[in-house]
């Protein structure tokens, strides 16, 4: 493996910890690793499950499969889907499920991959490069009023509709954008102030990853569907990496935690409440200082409740 491409799972432990309870006796049932990536999570999963737990992992990038398949243990499988699908699962079937969002170091690192706006390669981006289409593709045909929205609202980027229009302007001037390095000189072109430390492209860059991958929607997708695979008990554990992320894990888990007052029905039923909030945790600062790509991590943690 080149050791660029390398990558260092986030609050690992404390992940699991959550998942599974503190180490302990050997956990029982079938646990989910929404998002396989290099496996660390699945790893650390494994070595305490007991024999008769069960570990059923997600991933959509081939190489992820890859990694997997030297994954060699009986209770261990993996599926070729996206995490948006945990629904297809029985339900009230799981003991947890870990979320662990975003995209991971070797994705970003392997300019073939062509998520970084720091290294030449194609502007593709997908996280399953066996479909959908990528951005390059997307960037030749979207209207102005289409990447602007894109570029504002999974970028927030107060520059959406300037990015934008200088896209549609090279696209129409000299063809389409085939290369990380062009997008991210033209967006370095175009914006002309950003917060200290930040490349001008990094707001656009998510935002692009964002749209071409669905992750947002799949995100709300998975959490639905979290409510009915998992048994009373059972753990939801997420680990998001910016607001937008965390905001939708965050208001999913009130929605389902809380019982909000109405005072126009003061003596109505109360709902029926499917979570249990259990914890918010970041990064400890050491973790940070040892791996700066964990500096935004935020994990919530609820477990469903007998309703």
């Amino acid at each position: 493996m080149n050791t660029a491409w390398s990558h260092t799972t986030v609050l690992l432990n404390e992940a699991v910890d959550a998942l599974l309870g503190a180490p302990g006796a050997a956990a029982a049932g079938t646990y989910v690793d929404a998002t396989f990536g290099r496996g660390g999570h699945s790893r650390l999963i494994l070595s305490r499950l007991g024999e008769a737990g069960r570990l059923v992992a997600f991933d959509k990038d081939p190489e992820a499969l890859a990694a997997a398949a030297g994954l060699q243990d009986p209770r261990f499988s993996i599926r070729h889907q996206a995490f948006g699908q945990l629904g297809e699962l029985p339900a009230a079937s799981l003991a947890g499920v870990l979320l662990d969002l975003g995209i991971s170091s070797p994705q970003i690192d392997n300019p073939a991959r062509g998520f970084s706006f720091r290294f030449e390669g194609p502007l593709d981006m997908r996280m399953d490069t066996t479909r959908g289409h990528s951005v390059a593709q997307w960037l030749h045909t979207a209207e102005l009023d289409q990447i602007t929205e894109v570029i504002r609202d999974f970028g927030e980027e107060r520059f959406a509709g300037a990015i934008a229009k200088a896209i549609v302007a090279r696209r129409q001037e000299r063809g389409p954008m085939s290369s990380t390095t062009e997008l991210a000189q033209l967006v370095a072109d175009t914006v002309k102030t950003r917060e200290p430390g930040q490349n001008p492209a990094t707001r656009t860059f998510q935002a692009l990853r964002i749209f071409i991958n669905a992750e947002l929607e799949e995100l709300q997708q998975a959490l639905a569907a979290s409510l009915d695979v998992l048994a009373p008990g059972g753990r939801l554990v997420v680990i998001s990496f910016h607001s937008l992320e965390d905001r939708i894990v965050k208001q999913f888990i009130a929605q389902h935690a809380t019982d909000p007052y109405d005072r126009r029905a003061p003596f109505a039923a109360p709902r029926v409440m499917k979570l249990k909030a259990l914890a918010r945790i970041k990064p400890s600062a050491a973790e940070v200082a040892a791996n700066p790509r964990a500096r935004s991590a935020i994990m919530r943690v609820a477990e469903r409740t007998d309703a």
